[in-house]
């Protein structure tokens, strides 16, 4: 783990692209992906029951409901797709990828931020369109919601490198997919 003064973004105390503050993401993302994958085996009746330690039969409810179905595809599986590949862009790179590969770092904060949002609404969706809640549906958007704020962090030192880069009259293209990195200078 790089620890030097260029691996932390200026005017930011500390690296949002270390492994200390990138692997909890990824880890929750693999935590996701098993929920998903497992819900999705039961949307597509390959595992026979779901497991529902609070709410009867609700869990069965939601995940045969009409808004699960609308798409080709069982809604939790395009879940541990999005899980996928968030764990996949979360180990792209090393500890300057803030700088030297923003592209990954703003597609993972992309790729997580909606995947969250949507997480919400489909848990709001539960009781108001079929008066029932899912255990594991609950814990999938708790941890989509939990990724945000360190993958937004992560984001933003991004954001602001490229600013710097645009700034500095530098190519914010070649910058953007790493490159080059600015020559001689911490932007």
């Amino acid at each position: 783990m790089s620890h030097t003064n260029d691996a932390i973004p200026p005017g930011w105390n500390y690296n949002p692209a270390t492994w200390g503050e990138r692997l909890p993401i990824v880890g929750l993302a693999l935590l996701g992906l098993a929920i998903a994958t497992y819900l999705g085996l039961f949307q597509l009746k390959i595992v026979p029951t779901v497991w529902e330690p609070f709410f009867g039969n609700d869990s069965k409810k939601i995940l045969t409901s009409g808004v699960s179905q609308i798409l080709p595809i069982p809604d939790a599986l395009l879940g541990a797709l999005g899980y996928a590949a968030d764990a996949t862009a979360g180990i792209i790179g090393g500890t300057r990828r803030w700088r030297t590969m923003p592209w990954i770092v703003i597609l993972f904060g992309v790729m997580v931020g909606p995947l969250g949002m949507i997480s919400v609404l489909l848990v709001v969706v539960q009781p108001v369109l079929y008066d029932a809640w899912c255990t594991l549906c609950l814990a999938s958007a708790v941890i989509s919601v939990v990724m945000i704020g360190p993958a937004m962090d992560e984001m933003l030192a991004s954001l602001q490198y490229l600013k710097r880069v645009k700034e500095a009259n530098e190519s914010l293209w070649k910058a953007f997919w790493g490159y080059k990195e600015v020559q001689g200078k911490i932007i």
